[in-house]
């Protein structure tokens, strides 16, 4: 497992990206030297019993929740942005800190027990919609693994009791 300040010192702030104000938290040093070592540190709060998928939210979230999927042995689901899935799909449009969005799933029958997996919660705009869809679409979230939580921005970890997050930042 990784400590606190293992995984901050390969995460790298870049400022002023994508817009000005925003400070983008790079991690693909993290990805590229300590990536096993990261998913186990994601998996380990997470009670797995009964956990039929992994929703990997896009782009980043593809990484790890592919990875996360691999190591404990459940199928992956990508959840993508507008327009990058075949059809048939079901989506859910949202506003984020630096404009607005849509996030796609494949249409699902079945109900399924899923992880939710990202990297980064900020305002909340994206997860919030990942869950409506998720919701929408016969997947039972039982819980959220995320990297980096910036709760300054946003209040959902206090709200929901089942979002796990290695990085948090008050």
């Amino acid at each position: 497992m990784l400590s606190k300040e293992e995984l901050e010192s390969h995460i790298l702030s870049v400022p002023d990206f994508p817009k000005k104000g925003v400070v983008f938290k790079d991690i693909s040093p993290l990805l590229s030297e300590k990536l096993p070592e990261l998913i186990e540190t994601m998996a380990k709060n997470i009670k797995w019993d009964g956990i039929d998928a992994i929703v990997g939210i896009e782009s980043r979230g593809f990484i790890l929740g592919a990875a996360m999927a691999a190591k404990i042995g459940v199928g992956f689901i990508p959840m993508r942005k507008k327009g990058k899935l075949p059809p048939p799909v079901i989506a859910e449009d949202y506003i984020l800190e630096y404009g607005t969005d849509s996030l796609e799933l494949k249409i699902n029958e079945q109900a399924k027990n899923i992880v939710l997996v990202d990297d980064v919660l900020a305002t909340g705009g994206t997860l919030k919609a990942a869950l409506l869809l998720c919701q929408k679409n016969n997947y039972n979230v039982k819980a959220v693994s995320l990297l980096i939580n910036l709760k300054f921005l946003n209040e959902l970890s206090q709200e929901l009791d089942y979002i796990h997050s290695v990085l948090d930042y008050e």
